[in-house]
C-alpha cells in the first residue's frame, strides 16, 4: 500500500462486481492512518455517477475504509444530527492515489436517533442473479452485514459521535489551512 500522511487528497473509485465503475468522488482527504483502516474527510465533494451524470456532497462526512473487513463507514455530519450510511463492500486498496473498492449493493443507513435501517436488498437480489455471485460470496456479504451491525450495537469507535464531530473539525481546520 502507498504510504499515506495526513493531509493528503486522493479520489475514490467505487466498482461493481462486474468490474464497471459505479461511481468517482473527486476528493477524500486523509485525516488518520491507524493498522487496519485509514480515516479520510470530505465535503461539498463532486461525485460522478457511471452513466456521467454529476452532483456534490451537502454536508461534512467522515470516511472509514477498512484494510480487512468487508465494509466501508461514510459518516454525514448533517445540521439534524449524525448519519451513518455504510456500504457492504470489499476491503479497500490505494493505486496511484486513487482508494478502489467493490461495491456490493446492500447498504446499512444509522439515524440520529440510533435507528437504522437495511438498504438496497432487491438491488442486491438482482446483481447477486445478474452478475452471478458465488455461494462463497454470498456468504461473506451476509456475514458482514452482519458484523457490521454488531459493530455498532457495541458501540466501536467508528459509531462514536464525539469522535467523528472531533474528525469533522480536523478536517475542516485543514481545509483551511490548504485554502491559505
Amino acid at each position: 500500500m502507498e504510504k499515506l500522511n495526513v493531509g493528503d487528497r486522493l479520489q475514490i473509485q467505487c466498482y461493481k462486481h462486474d468490474g464497471k465503475i459505479h461511481r468517482c468522488w473527486d476528493e477524500a482527504v486523509v485525516l488518520d492512518v491507524k493498522k487496519d483502516y485509514i480515516v479520510f474527510g470530505n465535503e461539498k465533494t463532486l461525485v460522478t455517477e457511471a452513466q456521467g451524470n454529476t452532483w456534490r456532497t451537502k454536508e461534512p462526512a467522515v470516511m472509514y475504509f477498512f484494510t480487512n473487513k468487508w465494509y466501508n463507514i461514510i459518516v454525514q455530519l448533517k445540521k439534524e444530527g449524525v448519519t451513518y450510511y455504510c456500504n457492504i463492500a470489499t476491503p479497500f486498496i490505494i493505486e496511484e492515489g486513487t482508494i478502489k473498492y467493490i461495491d456490493y449493493d446492500l447498504d446499512l443507513r444509522i439515524f440520529p436517533n440510533g435507528s437504522f435501517k437495511i438498504l438496497d436488498k432487491q438491488e442486491y437480489k438482482y446483481h447477486k442473479k445478474k452478475m452471478n455471485y458465488s455461494d462463497d460470496l454470498d456468504i461473506v456479504i451476509n456475514k458482514s452485514l452482519s458484523e457490521l451491525i454488531t459493530d455498532y450495537q457495541k458501540h466501536v469507535s467508528m459509531f462514536n459521535n464525539d469522535i467523528n464531530l472531533e474528525y469533522g473539525a480536523f478536517y475542516k481546520t485543514l481545509k483551511e489551512k490548504n485554502s491559505n
